[in-house]
């Protein structure tokens, strides 16, 4: 259902003449996002207690699940964060204590997830939090890959389900990892109570997802408080910057999670905080309300102007409102501010493209191959590339960048099809004839079992593309 809901609705904004697509979660579906600055937070967070765990801090991937469930999950080398547990959190260290506790899990090799389910979970949609659109289907007619990259649905408190014997072991764990780091547990605690207590007052089962796949002994409890009290830590408090750090991130997970009208009762305009203002100015730009929006976001510049992330939101508010020109120089101000993050690369090079000037679609493909060089699996990275070589005239290019879309999408057939385009004619043992090798390679098998059980997948019209050459572009 989610998966028809979204694609119908991207239909919708695109022919109103806006690349948006709002962030659509249920209780029983639930979609991976994107966002740089939250990212970040997490994983300023995560990584000093992944070091203390001895796991290799820099391959453990934080996902980040649109959803209002208290919940988190792990296996593997995979976490997945709720932004339900990040909204509700009272203070840094509660969202810390639960960290710890599921790096407790990874490092015990607690996951009983399947490979399969791994896969389907690790697949983030570019949603509004970042790029305000999914590119990649708009007008495609395959649904295959409609159901991979539009309905992505990552029911993660499934994926886990833990025995009490590993939940105690994770608690042990956990403690361990926030002592080294000089870190109180006593979030930890606040946060199980936290559950509990909705558990008890709440009928929307939901609430106890966390429990659900996380059991909770009250003799585990207890154990577990003592633990916390002995420690050296316990009376270690986040700072007040820390503190204002997360209602920042939450003020900014609240505009796009919340419909505008709910933002607007929870930030009324009484309430002049930087948090306030910033749910607001989230609010105003999705309700089309652009020049409050705007109004909003240059306030908190004027009070923040080396923010990379407000130059971010700014421009995504100008480039969704159709005003690509003037979205240019917010993105671009926010990728000098913070040359890090791929993903505002990707913004800004979506603008270049977008303005379809051969000069800016040049330095769009020069900034996405940076981009992409940071993140080789962002298909969404794939998608902006191959427009911007068609745009070009470079059809080979586009095949080859399209392939890798698609590669990372999940759609191997997709791939296999595109890589074969590009290597025809790719001079070979070249850097990039190697590159369509490889994908051609590595599809082989998953195209002829899909042309085995589709024999007229190759009948003319089956699939088109925009321009024969790239991904189905979103339309302005």
């Amino acid at each position: 259902m989610i998966a028809s809901r979204l694609a119908k609705l991207l239909k919708i904004t695109a022919a109103a003449g806006m690349a948006q697509l709002m962030l659509m979660a249920s209780a029983h579906a639930q979609s991976a996002l994107r966002d740089a600055e939250i990212e970040q937070f997490l994983s300023d967070y995560s990584l000093p207690l992944f070091e203390a765990a001895g796991l290799p801090a820099e391959q453990i991937e934080i996902h980040i699940i649109g959803s209002p469930d208290l919940n988190a999950a792990a296996g593997n080398l995979h976490m997945f964060v709720f932004t339900g547990l990040i909204t509700e959190a009272d203070v840094p260290n509660q969202i810390e204590g639960v960290i710890a506790h599921e790096a407790g899990h990874i490092a015990g090799g607690h996951s009983q997830r399947t490979q399969e389910a791994i896969q389907s979970a690790t697949r983030p949609m570019m949603m509004s939090l970042v790029l305000g659109t999914v590119a990649i289907l708009a007008g495609a007619p395959d649904a295959g890959m409609g159901l991979i990259g539009l309905g992505q649905q990552v029911g993660t408190s499934n994926f886990l389900r833990y025995s009490r014997g590993q939940e105690s072991s994770a608690d042990q764990a956990g403690l361990a990892y926030l002592e080294a780091t000089g870190t109180s547990g006593k979030g930890l605690i606040d946060f199980f109570r936290k559950l509990r207590n909705q558990q008890l007052i709440s009928s929307y089962y939901d609430r106890a997802q966390y429990y659900s796949t996380h059991p909770m002994a009250n003799d585990r409890m207890s154990i577990l408080e003592r633990k916390v009290k002995e420690s050296p830590y316990y009376e270690v408090e986040d700072t007040e910057e820390e503190i204002q750090r997360l209602r920042m991130i939450q003020a900014k997970i609240n505009g796009f999670m919340l419909d505008p009208q709910a933002t607007m009762r929870k930030y009324p305009l009484s309430d002049q905080s930087r948090p306030a203002r910033y749910a607001r100015a989230v609010a105003y730009y999705r309700d089309a309300q652009l020049d409050k929006a705007l109004t909003e976001i240059d306030r908190l510049l004027e009070e923040e102007p080396e923010n990379p992330f407000f130059f971010e939101l700014k421009g995504q508010m100008l480039f969704e409102h159709g005003r690509i020109s003037e979205s240019i120089e917010p993105h671009r101000k926010s990728t000098e501010l913070a040359p890090q993050y791929a993903l505002l690369k990707i913004n800004l090079a979506r603008a270049l493209v977008a303005t379809e000037n051969r000069e800016l679609n040049g330095q769009a493909i020069d900034i996405l191959k940076l981009a992409l060089n940071m993140e080789k699996d962002n298909y969404f990275g794939w998608t902006e590339l191959a427009r911007a070589y068609s745009n070009q005239g470079d059809d080979t290019m586009a095949s080859l960048a399209t392939a890798e879309a698609y590669f990372h999408v999940g759609a191997p057939h997709l791939a296999h099809r595109f890589a074969t385009r590009a290597l025809d004619k790719l001079p070979e043992q070249t850097v990039e004839w190697r590159q369509a090798s490889d994908i051609v390679n590595a599809t082989r098998d998953d195209a002829l079992r899909y042309q085995r059980n589709n024999p007229d997948s190759n009948r003319p019209g089956r699939f088109s593309i925009s321009g024969d050459t790239s991904l189905p572009a979103y339309r302005r």
